[in-house]
Protein backbone atom coordinates (compact mmCIF):
# COMPACT_ATOMS: atom_id res chain seq x y z
CA UNK A 1 0.00 0.00 0.00
CA UNK A 2 1.17 3.89 -0.61
CA UNK A 3 1.56 6.30 1.72
CA UNK A 4 -2.05 7.10 3.05
CA UNK A 5 -2.09 11.45 2.07
CA UNK A 6 -3.63 14.10 2.97
CA UNK A 7 -3.49 16.83 0.29
CA UNK A 8 -5.87 19.59 0.27
CA UNK A 9 -7.73 18.02 3.43
CA UNK A 10 -8.26 20.24 6.26
CA UNK A 11 -8.62 18.88 10.04
CA UNK A 12 -9.48 20.72 13.45
CA UNK A 13 -7.77 19.44 16.23
CA UNK A 14 -9.24 20.77 19.24
CA UNK A 15 -6.15 20.16 21.95
CA UNK A 16 -4.05 20.02 19.60
CA UNK A 17 -1.05 22.16 20.92
CA UNK A 18 0.23 19.29 23.69
CA UNK A 19 -0.03 15.57 24.22
CA UNK A 20 -2.26 13.38 21.73
CA UNK A 21 -3.21 16.40 19.83
CA UNK A 22 -0.30 17.50 18.72
CA UNK A 23 0.83 13.87 18.03
CA UNK A 24 -2.15 14.14 15.13
CA UNK A 25 -1.33 17.26 14.29
CA UNK A 26 2.40 16.06 13.33
CA UNK A 27 1.28 13.32 11.31
CA UNK A 28 -1.52 14.58 9.17
CA UNK A 29 0.61 17.51 8.73
CA UNK A 30 3.69 15.73 7.26
CA UNK A 31 1.00 14.23 5.32
CA UNK A 32 -0.19 17.14 3.06
CA UNK A 33 -2.80 17.97 5.83
CA UNK A 34 -3.75 21.92 6.66
CA UNK A 35 -4.46 22.05 10.31
CA UNK A 36 -6.11 24.34 12.26
CA UNK A 37 -4.56 23.53 15.98
CA UNK A 38 -7.50 24.98 18.77
CA UNK A 39 -5.78 25.31 22.16
CA UNK A 40 -6.50 27.97 24.61
CA UNK A 41 -3.34 27.10 26.45
CA UNK A 42 -4.50 26.23 29.74
CA UNK A 43 -3.74 23.81 32.98
CA UNK A 44 -4.81 20.29 32.88
CA UNK A 45 -7.77 21.79 35.55
CA UNK A 46 -8.23 24.12 32.86
CA UNK A 47 -7.20 27.43 34.62
CA UNK A 48 -5.51 29.91 32.52
CA UNK A 49 -1.89 30.08 31.57
CA UNK A 50 0.58 32.13 30.26
CA UNK A 51 1.50 29.49 27.52
CA UNK A 52 0.57 29.21 23.49
CA UNK A 53 0.83 25.96 22.14
CA UNK A 54 -1.55 26.46 19.59
CA UNK A 55 0.66 29.53 17.96
CA UNK A 56 4.08 27.48 19.09
CA UNK A 57 2.79 24.33 16.99
CA UNK A 58 1.70 26.29 13.99
CA UNK A 59 4.79 28.08 13.63
CA UNK A 60 6.82 24.48 14.14
CA UNK A 61 4.33 23.20 11.20
CA UNK A 62 4.66 25.87 9.24
CA UNK A 63 8.93 26.21 9.50
CA UNK A 64 8.34 22.31 8.56
CA UNK A 65 6.60 23.32 5.01
CA UNK A 66 3.24 22.37 6.17
CA UNK A 67 0.00 24.82 6.41
CA UNK A 68 -1.18 25.50 10.18
CA UNK A 69 -2.78 28.39 11.98
CA UNK A 70 -3.52 28.62 15.41
CA UNK A 71 -6.74 29.20 17.26
CA UNK A 72 -7.34 30.01 21.01
CA UNK A 73 -11.26 29.63 21.38
CA UNK A 74 -13.05 27.25 24.27
CA UNK A 75 -14.71 24.25 22.81
CA UNK A 76 -16.73 25.06 26.09
CA UNK A 77 -19.35 27.25 24.71
CA UNK A 78 -21.55 27.38 21.35
CA UNK A 79 -19.58 30.85 20.59
CA UNK A 80 -16.15 28.58 20.88
CA UNK A 81 -17.46 25.48 18.90
CA UNK A 82 -18.51 27.99 15.80
CA UNK A 83 -15.01 30.30 15.87
CA UNK A 84 -12.96 27.10 15.97
CA UNK A 85 -14.65 25.79 13.07
CA UNK A 86 -14.86 29.45 11.74
CA UNK A 87 -11.28 29.30 11.55
CA UNK A 88 -10.90 26.58 9.51
CA UNK A 89 -13.30 28.09 6.63
CA UNK A 90 -11.83 31.48 7.29
CA UNK A 91 -7.66 30.29 6.85
CA UNK A 92 -8.60 27.16 4.50
CA UNK A 93 -12.42 27.20 2.99
CA UNK A 94 -13.67 24.08 4.18
CA UNK A 95 -13.16 21.27 6.69
CA UNK A 96 -12.94 17.57 6.21
CA UNK A 97 -11.74 16.38 9.21
CA UNK A 98 -12.46 16.90 12.70
CA UNK A 99 -10.62 15.75 16.00
CA UNK A 100 -11.93 16.31 19.34
CA UNK A 101 -8.78 15.73 21.63
CA UNK A 102 -9.49 19.00 24.31
CA UNK A 103 -9.75 17.95 27.86
CA UNK A 104 -9.43 19.00 31.61
CA UNK A 105 -9.57 16.91 34.57
CA UNK A 106 -10.77 17.88 38.41
CA UNK A 107 -10.63 14.72 40.18
CA UNK A 108 -13.20 13.97 43.07
CA UNK A 109 -15.32 10.74 44.05
CA UNK A 110 -18.95 10.49 43.93
CA UNK A 111 -18.94 11.92 47.75
CA UNK A 112 -16.70 14.30 47.38
CA UNK A 113 -17.00 15.90 43.70
CA UNK A 114 -18.16 19.14 43.63
CA UNK A 115 -20.71 20.71 41.29
CA UNK A 116 -18.37 23.45 39.90
CA UNK A 117 -15.71 21.25 39.46
CA UNK A 118 -18.46 18.32 37.42
CA UNK A 119 -19.17 21.34 35.10
CA UNK A 120 -16.12 22.24 34.19
CA UNK A 121 -15.36 18.80 32.74
CA UNK A 122 -18.69 18.29 31.49
CA UNK A 123 -18.07 21.66 29.31
CA UNK A 124 -15.04 21.01 28.36
CA UNK A 125 -14.85 17.65 27.20
CA UNK A 126 -18.85 16.31 26.28
CA UNK A 127 -20.68 19.70 25.34
CA UNK A 128 -17.15 21.16 23.53
CA UNK A 129 -17.51 17.61 21.43
CA UNK A 130 -20.91 18.31 20.67
CA UNK A 131 -20.19 22.20 20.22
CA UNK A 132 -17.92 21.49 17.49
CA UNK A 133 -19.61 18.71 15.84
CA UNK A 134 -22.82 20.46 15.40
CA UNK A 135 -20.89 23.30 13.61
CA UNK A 136 -19.22 20.96 11.73
CA UNK A 137 -21.37 18.47 10.89
CA UNK A 138 -23.44 20.16 8.38
CA UNK A 139 -20.77 21.73 6.69
CA UNK A 140 -19.83 17.66 5.90
CA UNK A 141 -22.87 16.82 4.99
CA UNK A 142 -23.33 19.44 2.50
CA UNK A 143 -19.80 18.75 1.06
CA UNK A 144 -20.91 14.76 1.28
CA UNK A 145 -17.16 14.11 2.93
CA UNK A 146 -16.25 14.44 6.28
CA UNK A 147 -14.26 12.25 9.15
CA UNK A 148 -15.00 12.96 12.72
CA UNK A 149 -12.99 11.21 15.29
CA UNK A 150 -13.91 11.77 19.61
CA UNK A 151 -10.90 10.77 21.67
CA UNK A 152 -12.47 8.81 24.40
CA UNK A 153 -10.94 6.81 27.46
CA UNK A 154 -11.03 3.61 28.69
CA UNK A 155 -12.12 5.38 31.99
CA UNK A 156 -15.31 5.97 29.57
CA UNK A 157 -15.47 1.75 28.89
CA UNK A 158 -14.99 0.37 32.58
CA UNK A 159 -15.56 3.96 34.82
CA UNK A 160 -12.79 5.05 36.94
CA UNK A 161 -12.26 5.60 40.74
CA UNK A 162 -12.17 9.66 42.05
CA UNK A 163 -13.06 11.03 37.88
CA UNK A 164 -16.25 10.41 37.68
CA UNK A 165 -17.00 13.70 35.35
CA UNK A 166 -14.36 12.52 32.94
CA UNK A 167 -15.83 9.07 32.65
CA UNK A 168 -19.63 10.11 32.23
CA UNK A 169 -17.93 12.31 29.25
CA UNK A 170 -16.28 9.96 28.06
CA UNK A 171 -18.47 7.37 28.00
CA UNK A 172 -21.14 10.17 26.68
CA UNK A 173 -18.95 10.01 22.95
CA UNK A 174 -20.21 6.33 21.99
CA UNK A 175 -24.08 8.40 21.61
CA UNK A 176 -22.72 11.56 20.00
CA UNK A 177 -20.61 9.55 17.81
CA UNK A 178 -22.64 6.62 16.65
CA UNK A 179 -25.50 8.95 15.72
CA UNK A 180 -23.33 11.10 13.17
CA UNK A 181 -22.32 8.07 11.95
CA UNK A 182 -25.79 6.91 11.57
CA UNK A 183 -26.82 10.16 10.16
CA UNK A 184 -23.85 10.45 7.95
CA UNK A 185 -23.60 7.04 5.99
CA UNK A 186 -25.28 8.06 2.93
CA UNK A 187 -22.64 11.23 2.56
CA UNK A 188 -19.90 9.80 3.03
CA UNK A 189 -19.34 11.49 6.63
CA UNK A 190 -17.84 8.72 9.14
CA UNK A 191 -17.55 9.35 13.02
CA UNK A 192 -15.32 6.63 15.03
CA UNK A 193 -13.76 7.33 18.73
CA UNK A 194 -10.14 6.54 19.74
CA UNK A 195 -9.37 5.11 22.51
CA UNK A 196 -6.07 5.85 23.81
CA UNK A 197 -3.69 5.42 26.59
CA UNK A 198 -0.68 7.45 26.42
CA UNK A 199 1.61 9.42 28.87
CA UNK A 200 0.64 12.93 28.79
CA UNK A 201 0.23 15.96 31.36
CA UNK A 202 -3.02 14.37 32.55
CA UNK A 203 -0.55 11.25 33.85
CA UNK A 204 0.06 13.81 36.12
CA UNK A 205 -0.06 12.45 39.89
CA UNK A 206 -0.06 8.62 38.44
CA UNK A 207 3.09 6.70 38.83
CA UNK A 208 4.37 5.62 35.31
CA UNK A 209 7.86 4.39 36.24
CA UNK A 210 7.10 0.82 35.34
CA UNK A 211 4.81 1.90 32.55
CA UNK A 212 6.32 0.31 28.91
CA UNK A 213 6.79 3.25 26.31
CA UNK A 214 3.50 4.88 26.16
CA UNK A 215 4.00 7.53 23.47
CA UNK A 216 1.20 9.83 22.02
CA UNK A 217 2.78 9.40 18.91
CA UNK A 218 2.31 6.12 19.12
CA UNK A 219 -1.01 6.36 18.96
CA UNK A 220 -1.56 8.68 16.13
CA UNK A 221 -1.21 6.10 13.68
CA UNK A 222 -4.79 4.74 14.24
CA UNK A 223 -5.88 8.43 14.28
CA UNK A 224 -4.35 8.75 11.30
CA UNK A 225 -6.42 5.75 9.63
CA UNK A 226 -9.27 6.86 11.00
CA UNK A 227 -8.93 10.43 9.25
CA UNK A 228 -8.29 9.10 5.87
CA UNK A 229 -10.80 8.82 2.80
CA UNK A 230 -9.92 5.01 2.77
CA UNK A 231 -11.26 4.55 6.27
CA UNK A 232 -14.01 2.01 6.03
CA UNK A 233 -14.90 1.91 9.49
CA UNK A 234 -17.68 4.24 11.00
CA UNK A 235 -19.50 4.09 14.16
CA UNK A 236 -16.79 2.36 15.65
CA UNK A 237 -14.34 2.46 18.81
CA UNK A 238 -10.36 1.81 18.50
CA UNK A 239 -8.08 1.06 20.92
CA UNK A 240 -4.20 2.20 20.81
CA UNK A 241 -1.67 2.04 23.71
CA UNK A 242 1.80 1.40 23.93
CA UNK A 243 1.88 -0.50 20.04
CA UNK A 244 -1.60 -1.96 20.95
CA UNK A 245 -4.31 -1.86 18.41
CA UNK A 246 -7.61 -3.48 18.76
CA UNK A 247 -11.51 -2.87 18.46
CA UNK A 248 -13.91 -2.03 21.28
CA UNK A 249 -17.19 -3.36 21.54
CA UNK A 250 -20.76 -3.06 23.29
CA UNK A 251 -22.06 -6.73 23.27
CA UNK A 252 -25.09 -8.59 24.84
CA UNK A 253 -25.61 -12.31 25.94
CA UNK A 254 -28.74 -13.53 24.11
CA UNK A 255 -30.68 -13.93 26.97
CA UNK A 256 -34.21 -15.60 28.02
CA UNK A 257 -37.59 -15.23 27.10
CA UNK A 258 -40.69 -15.62 29.30
CA UNK A 259 -43.69 -14.16 28.81
CA UNK A 260 -44.11 -12.94 32.40
CA UNK A 261 -41.15 -12.69 34.86
CA UNK A 262 -41.60 -12.41 38.73
CA UNK A 263 -38.19 -11.09 40.91
CA UNK A 264 -37.71 -14.61 41.97
CA UNK A 265 -37.74 -16.13 38.33
CA UNK A 266 -35.04 -13.31 37.63
CA UNK A 267 -32.82 -14.70 40.56
CA UNK A 268 -33.37 -18.26 39.27
CA UNK A 269 -32.07 -17.75 36.04
CA UNK A 270 -29.87 -14.69 36.24
CA UNK A 271 -26.52 -17.20 34.76
CA UNK A 272 -28.37 -17.83 31.90
CA UNK A 273 -29.67 -14.19 31.12
CA UNK A 274 -26.38 -12.58 32.16
CA UNK A 275 -24.36 -15.44 29.81
CA UNK A 276 -26.96 -17.82 28.14
CA UNK A 277 -26.26 -18.17 24.11
CA UNK A 278 -24.75 -16.66 22.18
CA UNK A 279 -22.84 -13.15 22.21
CA UNK A 280 -24.59 -10.46 20.26
CA UNK A 281 -22.88 -7.19 18.55
CA UNK A 282 -25.19 -4.98 16.60
CA UNK A 283 -22.82 -2.59 15.24
CA UNK A 284 -24.86 1.27 15.09
CA UNK A 285 -24.42 1.68 11.05
CA UNK A 286 -26.33 0.88 9.37
CA UNK A 287 -28.96 0.43 12.26
CA UNK A 288 -28.20 -1.59 14.73
CA UNK A 289 -30.47 0.02 17.49
CA UNK A 290 -33.20 -1.86 14.71
CA UNK A 291 -30.87 -4.93 14.61
CA UNK A 292 -31.57 -4.67 18.66
CA UNK A 293 -34.90 -4.80 18.42
CA UNK A 294 -35.77 -6.94 15.88
CA UNK A 295 -33.45 -9.43 17.41
CA UNK A 296 -35.94 -9.36 20.14
CA UNK A 297 -39.27 -9.77 18.71
CA UNK A 298 -37.77 -13.00 16.53
CA UNK A 299 -36.67 -14.16 20.18
CA UNK A 300 -40.31 -13.46 21.21
CA UNK A 301 -42.21 -14.78 18.07
CA UNK A 302 -39.74 -18.12 18.18
CA UNK A 303 -41.03 -18.56 21.74
CA UNK A 304 -44.85 -18.26 21.11
CA UNK A 305 -44.42 -20.05 17.95
CA UNK A 306 -45.50 -17.58 15.58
Amino acid sequence: MGELRFDNRVAVITGGGRGLGRAHALLLASRGCRIVINDPGVSMAGDATGEGPAEALAGEIRALGGEAVANTDSVATPEGGKAIIGSALEAFGRIDILIHSAGNVRRGSLCELGYEDFCSVLDVHLKGAYHVVREAFPLMMAQEYGRIVLTSSINGLYGKSDNVTYAMCKAGFMGLSNTAAIEGQHANVKSNLIVPAAVTRMSEGIDTSKFPPMEPEMVAPMVGWLCHESCSASGEMYVAMGGRMARAWIAESEGVFRPEWTPEQVADQIAAIRGGGETLAFPPVPDGQLEHLMFGFKMIREAQGV
